[in-house]
């Protein structure tokens, strides 16, 4: 990709607002006007009486899986919150994506054993799924997910606790943020996950904007995504390959640059 492929045109970033810094960067360094409006919010759960109770007894898990980045900086605080100490770790970790493996690196400051080789669940478990009989699994993600991982690694014959780790909420300042934005017109518009999709069609419809959005190609990070856009009658125009923020940034210049 050579520097102003993406000269003046403007893109929507839906990502939440603490992780759009890299596709906005990515953006911008090909001469695009990255246009935020964040669709999700991060919050804890309605509780942390699981996600502590398993914190608790961590050292009995023989895998942690992490599908999120979200979840390890709030898996980090709990821990020291409740004096868990992690010199001493048992369980391997999985990890869903680059990012995801550097969190646990950063916070966690544990070595991840498996990061599959395509960023979706489907992937980690094909290639956890043959190691996980007679295991005990935590998996720590959001409040809602797919549950491909916990019915894939129950039927391989892991025993496996599922603990919400945090929320994914639309913010209320959405809608209004994607009026204003479409305002100045859009030529495309990214999803870096389901969640992303379906809240971004919550804040056009709390809007009352048409979807999908009249002349703008939908731009997603891989496989799920892309299905929920088909879902929400949004086929994308592209899709990442390989599935992370690089990947998706090329996807851009793919569809505005043929």
């Amino acid at each position: 990709m050579s520097p102003q492929q993406l000269a003046g045109r403007r893109i929507l970033v839906t990502r939440a607002l603490h992780q759009a810094g890299k596709l906005c960067d990515g953006l911008r360094a090909l001469g695009a006007e990255p246009v935020e409006v964040p669709v999700l919010e991060i919050q804890p759960p309605k509780s942390y009486e699981a996600l502590d109770a398993a914190l608790r007894r961590l050292n009995s898990y023989d895998w942690l899986i992490f599908t999120s980045a979200n979840a390890v900086p709030i898996t980090d605080v709990r821990t020291k919150d409740l004096g868990i100490t992690l010199s001493e770790f048992k369980p391997k970790v999985a990890a869903i994506g680059k990012a995801t493996a550097q969190a646990v690196e950063i916070f966690l400051h544990q070595k991840v054993s498996l990061t599959p080789r395509e960023y979706v669940a489907e992937s980690l478990v094909a290639e956890l799924a043959p190691q996980i009989a007679g295991k005990r699994v935590l998996l720590a993600r959001a409040e809602i997910a797919r549950d491909v991982i916990p019915d894939a690694l129950r039927a391989a014959g892991a025993q496996i606790d599922v603990v919400e780790a945090y929320r994914n909420v639309m913010p209320k300042a959405a809608p209004e943020q994607l009026r204003q934005a479409l305002a100045d017109g859009m030529d495309a518009a990214t999803f870096t996950s389901s969640s992303s999709a379906t809240h971004l069609a919550e804040a056009a419809h709390a809007a009352g904007i048409a979807w999908p959005l009249a002349g703008v190609p939908a731009v997603s990070i891989g496989p799920i995504t892309s299905q929920t856009l088909r879902e929400l009658n949004w086929p994308p125009a592209a899709e990442a390959d390989p599935s992370d923020i690089t990947g998706l940034i090329a996807a851009v210049v793919r569809v505005l640059c043929r």
